[in-house]
């Protein structure tokens, strides 16, 4: 199937179908890349968003998936928190994006704290959730044969939370590239971002287009390496499951 769209992308520009003006042929979009890579402006565009994307990330789930476990088990800090994380969870993170920069300025930490808190919500929310949902049949038989409270939350509720979590570390990841991007383009100077909207400006459609494919790509390999450390997460489920 991607074969096909991209023999599509190719052939429509050069035969006419679409004005190569604004969607130019995939061959031309590479070539661009491949200027861009020569000159080493690709590699700094890369890193700098790599690591907003991967300090924002990182950090949230240090923080967010132990606060969401710990929402999740005890009822009262639940109910205290409770409208505040419906408050948040509310406010768009773009619509925050001029308060970060206000207060945070236009370098790296605006940007970093706009990941962060933009993959909190769906961590939180996933990770809570995930607590709640844990069979209480399997709690009361845990309690039964004498688990501690440090032995019930290691054996048995981690382990049947993890599914449930890991969705909202994948949601979390969307989200980080969403709101990285949106925050290149209104101040850095560097970013895949900051590619995109200075190519536009500049109408440099096809380099453009290759910082799109840059973040499609990123995302893609993100989000494949999350699937391979929940596989190897879950290990135990498949051997269950066998």
């Amino acid at each position: 199937m991607l074969i096909v769209l991209l023999a599509v992308w190719e052939a429509a520009p050069r035969f006419g179908f679409i004005d190569p003006v604004f969607l130019p042929p995939f061959s031309e979009v590479i070539a661009a890349g491949w200027q861009l890579a020569q000159t080493g402006e690709l590699f700094d565009d890369v890193s700098a968003s790599l690591l907003r994307a991967l300090s924002g990330f990182s950090i949230s789930v240090a923080l967010i998936v132990p606060l969401g476990l710990a929402v999740g088990w005890y009822a009262r800090l639940g109910n205290l928190l409770n409208q505040f994380i419906e408050i948040c969870r509310n406010t768009a993170p773009l619509a925050l994006l001029p308060v970060f920069i206000l207060l945070l300025g236009i370098g790296e930490m605006s940007k970093i704290t706009m990941v962060v808190y933009s993959c909190a919500w769906p961590l939180l929310l996933n990770t809570i959730a995930a607590v709640k949902q844990v069979d209480p049949l399997l709690i009361k038989s845990a309690r039964t044969m004498g688990a501690t409270p440090q032995q019930l939350f290691s054996k048995v509720i981690l382990p049947a939370a993890l599914p449930t979590i890991f969705v909202g570390i994948r949601l979390a990841s969307a989200s980080a590239m969403l709101v990285l991007v949106a925050s290149e383009m209104v101040g850095a100077k560097a970013g895949l971002g900051y590619l995109i909207i200075n190519s536009q400006y500049s109408f440099l459609i096809p380099q453009m287009y290759f910082g799109i494919l840059g973040i499609t790509v990123i995302g893609l390999v993100f989000n494949a390496v999350l699937e391979a450390l929940e596989r190897r997460f879950m290990r135990w489920k498949a051997s269950v499951a066998a």
